[in-house]
Formats: C-alpha cells, sequence, structure tokens
C-alpha cells in the first residue's frame, strides 16, 4: 500500500505537525522561570505566553475548515506549517513582553490552521472501521512533543538559552513540510458556500474577551476596571455568537453538530476534562524549580515522565475500547485521572523523585487513555459532509480547554496566595492548585454517565 493510501502514514505524516505544536508547549512550561528572569516578568505572570498562543488557536480555528474547503487541505495545511515556523523563530528573537506575545499570536494563526487542516485530511481518508487505528497513529508521533520537550527543553534551557527551545521547531517544520510535499495528494476543494464573516467575529471576540479578562483578572498587570470589562463584553458577544449561530444557514460555529450524541458529550465532557488536566503541564514545571529547587533540566527530566506514560498508553487504546467501550472506559478511566492530578498536591521535595517519577507516568498514562478516547468518540458519527466543520469545532474546544487548563492553574496560584498570605507560590499554594485541577477533572464524568452503553460501538467494536 502506497503512503498516500495507508491511514497509518498519512497519520503519521500529519502528525509531524502536532509534534512540533505539542513540543513548543511542552518546553515553554519548562522555559518559563528562565523566560521571566531574562524578561523580568513574574513567572505566574508569564502565563500569558502561553494563553496568548491557545487564545490565538481558539480565534482562527472556525475559519479553518472553511478555508480548506475553498483552498484545498494540503496546500492550506503546507502554508500553515510555514507560518508556525517562521513564528517560532521569531518568539526565539523576542527581546521583551510585547513583542514575545506579538510572536505568539502569530503562531497561533499558523497552527489554528495546521492541525485541524492536517487531521481533515486524515479524516477523508479513512473508513469508520480505520478510525481508531488512524487516531492512534495520528496522536502517537504528536505525543512525542511532550516526550522530548521537557527534557530537551530543560537541557536547552541551562545549556543554551530558552530562545533555543523555539528554534526547536525551525527543522521539524521543514521536515513536516518536505513529508506532506512528497507523499499527501490534496483533497479536492469543495464549495463551503459563503464564509459567515459576522459569525466568525462574534465568536472571535468572545474568546478573546473573554481570556483576556480571565488572564488579567485579580493581577496587577492592567487596571481594575480591565477584566471586569472585558468578561461582561466577551458574555454579550457569546450570547450574540449563540443566537447568530442557531439562525445562520451555514455558520462558522455548526452548533447541530451538539446534537449528536457521541459529538456532544465529546464536547462537554472532553473540555471540561481538558481544562482539569491541562494545568498539569504548567503548574508542575513550575512547583519542580519554585518549590523543589531544580534546574530547568532536572525539573523537565522529571515532568518527561507524564508523556512518557501518555506515550504508552496509545497501543492499549484500541484493545481496551474494545474490551470495555466508551462509556465504561470515560467513566472509570476519568475517576483514575482526577486522582492522578490531585495526588501532584502532596508531592513535597522529601518524596524520592523516582516515586514521582512513576506517580507521573500513571497519571499521563490514564490522561492519555481519556484523551485519545474523547478524540475518537467525538467523529464516530460525524457524517462526511460536516467533517470541516467538526474538526474546526473540535479544535477550538480542545485549545481553549488547555488555554483555560493554564487560567485555571494560575489563578488557582494567585487565590491561594491571597488566602495563605505569602509572596510567592510554595508547596501549600501549589497543593491548593493541584486539588483544584482534580476536582474540574472529576466534574467531566458525570456526562459520560449519560451516554449510552453502546456509544461509538461501530467505532470501537465493543458488543458489550
Amino acid at each position: 500500500m502506497s503512503p498516500a493510501r495507508d491511514p497509518r502514514a498519512v497519520a503519521a505524516i500529519v502528525a509531524s505537525a502536532l509534534f512540533m505544536q505539542n513540543l513548543d508547549a511542552s518546553v515553554v512550561a519548562t522555559a518559563l522561570p528562565a523566560m521571566a528572569r531574562d524578561l523580568a516578568v513574574d513567572p505566574v505572570h508569564l502565563s500569558v505566553a502561553i494563553t496568548s498562543y491557545l487564545v490565538a488557536l481558539c480565534v482562527f480555528i472556525p475559519v479553518s475548515g472553511w478555508v480548506a474547503d475553498r483552498y484545498g487541505a494540503r496546500r492550506v495545511f503546507m502554508l500553515a506549517i510555514v507560518v508556525f515556523t517562521a513564528a517560532s523563530a521569531l518568539v526565539g528573537l523576542s527581546q521583551g513582553l510585547a513583542s514575545l506575545v506579538a510572536a505568539r499570536i502569530v503562531q497561533g494563526l499558523g497552527g489554528a490552521m495546521m492541525v485541524p487542516v492536517g487531521r481533515l485530511l486524515l479524516l477523508r481518508r479513512v473508513r469508520k472501521d480505520e478510525l481508531v487505528v488512524a487516531m492512534t497513529w495520528l496522536t502517537m508521533p504528536a505525543l512525542l512533543g511532550p516526550v522530548f520537550g521537557p527534557p530537551v527543553g530543560g537541557l536547552l534551557t541551562d545549556a543554551v538559552s530558552w530562545r533555543a527551545v523555539f528554534w526547536l521547531n525551525v527543522p521539524v517544520g521543514l521536515l513536516g513540510l518536505v513529508l506532506v510535499w512528497l507523499f499527501i495528494p490534496d483533497v479536492e476543494p469543495q464549495d463551503p458556500g459563503p464564509l459567515d464573516a459576522r459569525g466568525l467575529t462574534l465568536w472571535g471576540l468572545a474568546l478573546a474577551l473573554l481570556m483576556a479578562g480571565l488572564e488579567t483578572v485579580g493581577r496587577p498587570i492592567a487596571p481594575g476596571w480591565f477584566a471586569p470589562a472585558m468578561l461582561v463584553l466577551g458574555t454579550l458577544c457569546a450570547v450574540m455568537a449563540v443566537r447568530h449561530s442557531r439562525r445562520a444557514l451555514r455558520p462558522a460555529v455548526d452548533l447541530s453538530l451538539l446534537r449528536l450524541p457521541s459529538f456532544g458529550v465529546s464536547m462537554g465532557s472532553g473540555s471540561v476534562f481538558r481544562i482539569g488536566a491541562s494545568t498539569v503541564p504548567f503548574l508542575l514545571p513550575l512547583k519542580l524549580q519554585i518549590v523543589f529547587g531544580l534546574s530547568a533540566s532536572a525539573s523537565g527530566l522529571v515532568t518527561f515522565a507524564t508523556s512518557l506514560g501518555a506515550f504508552a498508553m496509545k497501543p492499549l487504546v484500541r484493545p481496551a475500547l474494545k474490551r470495555w467501550g466508551f462509556r465504561r472506559v470515560l467513566i472509570v478511566n476519568g475517576a483514575l485521572a482526577a486522582f492522578g492530578v490531585a495526588i501532584c498536591a502532596a508531592f513535597t521535595p522529601a518524596w524520592p523523585l523516582a516515586a514521582i517519577f512513576l506517580v507521573l507516568a500513571l497519571g499521563g498514562l490514564t490522561r492519555a487513555l481519556q484523551f485519545t478516547s474523547l478524540a475518537t468518540l467525538s467523529y464516530a458519527d460525524v457524517p462526511q459532509e460536516k467533517l470541516g466543520p467538526a474538526t474546526a469545532m473540535s479544535g477550538t474546544a480542545q485549545q481553549l480547554g488547555q488555554a483555560l487548563g493554564v487560567v485555571l492553574g494560575s489563578l488557582s496560584l494567585e487565590s491561594a496566595l491571597w488566602v495563605t498570605g505569602g509572596a510567592t507560590p510554595g508547596a501549600r499554594e501549589f497543593a491548593i492548585a493541584f486539588l483544584v485541577a482534580g476536582a474540574v477533572v472529576l466534574a467531566s464524568i458525570p456526562s459520560a454517565v449519560r451516554l449510552p452503553r453502546d456509544i461509538g460501538s461501530g467505532v470501537s467494536g465493543h458488543r458489550g
């Protein structure tokens, strides 16, 4: 079977883009303390370097499906890789917080087109019975980013500079561009109809304003009126966006997809789960470096365990879903994942690093099973003509969940400092933040409980 016809090969090539994006996300968290020292910014406040990128993703992802259908998914995918790679180089050249955030926003524009459009290239080439295999191959290489990100990012930060962490994307992006050009044929452009500019504007404003408000609430980085004003305006835009999407003939965000139980529950439960789980990559490197006193290299080697566990789970996803089905996996494994997040609150310098490594690996294993199960279930019943809007909505929900996870971790630390009266976050403050994150992960389970027992059986092969 030629690479263009083999879903595993197509998935692995598309995953080069996910590898680059996930590598970038994991190394940023490890390098935050060094970036903060170099730019003279509080490490907790520098979460804006992560959220600005994720917000840009959320704003631009909704248009990705329309652009891919209009101009061809392969062409858009290759252009997105170029933009993301060039922006990564600019991040490494940043001399201040403003230029850093600006470059991260451009990165978000590239990533917004890169990941969902790449997923669309794959989904339009696989049958329903190949979906679990294809999604597993898509996410396995992508997980190499988080696997190598923390240790490589830590080593580069200590040995060279935090800037070198972003320059890693340049060779990876060039390699991905060549592989796509050589082995993936284009998907025929389609007629997506007129662009829903009003819907895109409303959704983009809603997401950007809400995230700006959440990111600045209770912080001295903006005037006191700024956060409440942004939250109020963002809420109004969100209400208007929902009303518009329900009435428009071809909305940019197709809310009718949420009527599919498999897609709707995956979006709801998956978003809540991702918010809680996404606090870990943000909080853990900070705790290891601030509380434990570890270097960036050492903390990267410890947090590497989370991604190692996630990577080890991938070959087991299909057998697990076939044996127990989506519903049982999401319920039982969701509870285990919540415990894996909450137990990070108990970590102290008295713990042997080997024990922390093992606990993190097991936690990464459960979170990977949950993420892959939710991602696969979300496309189980989506018709071909709706794949473009579905990938755009799913991609937006995933990135929004990650952004809100960083905001949740940051706000939890700030709130804990207010409660304890501390000046800088210590063991108590980080413990509170991890317990809050674990509770949020646990809150994702009730949605899964309402699923039918045979949900997604045509994809998983589960027969009760």
